[in-house]
């Protein structure tokens, strides 16, 4: 039995609709018609009104009575609150698995930085922040919290839907991220104090959070609480 199909119907609808709305082809707005998605997974509504149910937990689907389901429209105050969440969460999650991570990780971790900074004379925001979170799932990927990473995951994924790409705002960034990369890769190979890890890639991910709202909105950045 593969991996696919051990997953119950509501989570084969849910995992369906989620890449879908990922990968851009359910933008906001658009409607999810139950039974429509119940014939192309060839299963009943019962398990995709579930998915929905879910999927709406998490931020990714409104509901309104008389109108139905629908992809969530962007929201720039939605996106901060993920990045604050993401930041915290992962923060804690990279110093939690800093020192379950071997030196192949550490080298896996370098070689995905280097790729990214190979992309930058010829910058394509999209590849750039698939390897981006390539690179930070192997630091977060063995906290032995499992949890922590489902809280994770859950906000990279968020999003995903929110922003394909905040690198396709701030460029500028991009530089200054790989940078960033091997000064917390630093810290993990050096065992470094785990505050000190947690600090550096909290503040890591507060930076481009920070450069996004400058550009986007820079009165409304110039107020906001140091976080």
């Amino acid at each position: 039995m593969t991996a696919a199909t051990s997953l119950s119907k509501s989570q084969q609808a849910y995992h369906w609709i989620k890449e879908r709305i990922a990968r851009q082809e359910f933008t906001p707005g658009y409607r999810l018609v139950l039974g429509s998605i119940a014939g192309d997974l060839d299963m009943s509504v019962v398990p995709v009104r579930e998915a929905i149910r879910q999927l709406e937990a998490e931020g990714l689907v409104t509901f309104e009575r008389n109108v139905g389901a629908r992809v969530s429209m962007v929201d720039d105050s939605a996106y901060r609150y993920s990045m604050q969440a993401l930041s915290v969460l992962e923060g804690t999650a990279t110093a939690l698995a800093a020192r379950r991570l071997t030196a192949d990780d550490i080298r896996a971790a370098r070689s995905i930085n280097e790729l990214m900074i190979e992309t930058l004379d010829h910058f394509d925001p999209r590849a750039f922040t698939s390897l981006n979170h390539d690179f930070h799932q192997v630091l977060f990927g063995k906290c032995a919290n499992p949890r922590m990473i489902e809280l994770v995951d859950a906000e990279w994924a968020r999003l995903g839907h929110l922003r394909e790409s905040t690198f396709s705002f701030v460029p500028g960034r991009a530089l200054e991220s790989v940078h960033e990369h091997e000064n917390i890769l630093r810290l993990i190979e050096n065992s470094a104090p785990l505050g000190e890890i947690e600090k550096a890639a909290r503040r890591h991910r507060s930076a481009t959070l920070d450069a996004y709202m400058i550009h986007e909105h820079p009165d409304e950045a110039l107020g906001l609480p140091a976080f």
